[in-house]
């Protein structure tokens, strides 16, 4: 099966402990392998996919051993060339996905192609041949200042684990954080004197981020609630004595992770009534919109948001630029 090839495990690896990946990303490279490697198992049954004529691969091989099988569907796939990348492209056509989706697939073959190259472990890139479709640009999506309000204010501030979904979604806004650094954050990450979260962003790159006072006395009050609490014994015993503690834990005292953070999100959507598509990076996008609605320079907001490059952050000036011209017209009697 596609996940016993090597080669991607590799890979994946690669990405996760040189590259210094988040860990979803490796994920995300490796599912879209995974679906190339069955596209090469899938084709070959009916005769679609010939291997490369250097490799000299016969019929036996591919259907003999488990062993044998894999390595020819490698050497299948370190010898492929342009041609049978545009068979797999026009094979995902099949599936309806959308540009971007297929843009991220071809990203992922690049990166993987190169790395095979890179390490001799193909005689060629078939990927320089292959162009990424056009996709439509497009802004990302905020929220108002009055629905993060309305938000903010549903978990229950008098429960431990209430008052760490607060101080979850006080982070968020106020830093503008990942949803994947905010479970990475340990409780050595916070500076309670300086008001300051470090944070450890994408490629091992850290920053240093102010918290605001709203989300800083939330985070106080959720470690004053968790401190006696008995069900988190074990972790008070571990409070001082490691540095690897999470700053945000599940009922079972472990490290939160994504997905949950996610499934509390969008159970305080409901209860507010907000949209159900809002995601945490949203949150991200309406820290970084809010913050240049309000006069904040663009290098700072790049900062602030871990971006490698400024024409990143300079989507958010578009968004911005639209609700200023939105207001413009609903207050100016001869705007339109």
């Amino acid at each position: 099966m596609a996940n016993q090839i090597p080669l991607i495990e590799q890979f994946a690896n690669y990405l996760r402990f040189e590259r210094h990946f988040s860990p979803y990303t490796p994920r995300c490279y490796e599912a879209d392998l995974r679906q190339y490697v069955e596209f090469f198992e899938s084709a070959k049954s009916h005769g679609d996919v010939e291997p490369a004529k250097s490799l000299s691969i016969t019929s036996e091989e591919v259907v003999g051993s488990d062993s044998g099988q894999i390595q020819s569907v490698e050497q299948r796939i370190t010898g492929a060339d342009a041609m049978v990348i545009r068979r797999f492209l026009a094979h995902l056509e099949s599936f309806g996905y959308s540009p971007a989706t297929t843009a991220r697939k071809i990203a992922t073959l690049r990166s993987f192609y190169k790395w095979l190259v890179k390490r001799a472990l193909a005689p060629a890139n078939p990927m320089l041949l292959i162009r990424t479709p056009k996709q439509t640009k497009r802004l990302p999506k905020a929220i108002s200042v009055e629905q993060v309000d309305k938000l903010l204010s549903m978990p229950d501030n008098r429960d431990t684990l209430g008052s760490r979904d607060r101080a979850i979604l006080e982070t968020l806004y106020s830093t503008g954080v990942r949803v994947s650094e905010l479970v990475d954050l340990n409780r050595s990450d916070l500076d309670l004197e300086g008001q300051t979260l470090r944070i450890r962003g994408k490629g091992k790159r850290e920053r240093i981020v102010p918290l605001g006072s709203h989300a800083m006395a939330a985070v106080r009050h959720y470690m004053t609630l968790l401190e006696p609490d008995p069900r988190f014994k074990a972790l008070r015993d571990m409070i001082g004595s490691e540095t690897g503690v999470a700053l945000f834990i599940n009922k079972n005292g472990k490290r939160l992770s994504s997905r949950s953070v996610r499934r509390k999100l969008d159970k305080y959507l409901v209860m507010a009534g907000l949209d159900t598509s809002i995601s945490p990076h949203t949150l991200r996008h309406s820290f970084a919109t809010h913050l240049l609605d309000n006069g904040a320079d663009l290098r700072s907001v790049q900062e602030l948001l871990g971006h490698q490059s400024l024409s990143t952050t300079q989507i958010y000036t578009h968004l911005s630029s639209m609700r200023l011209r939105n207001s413009y017209e609903q207050a100016h009697p001869r705007a339109v």
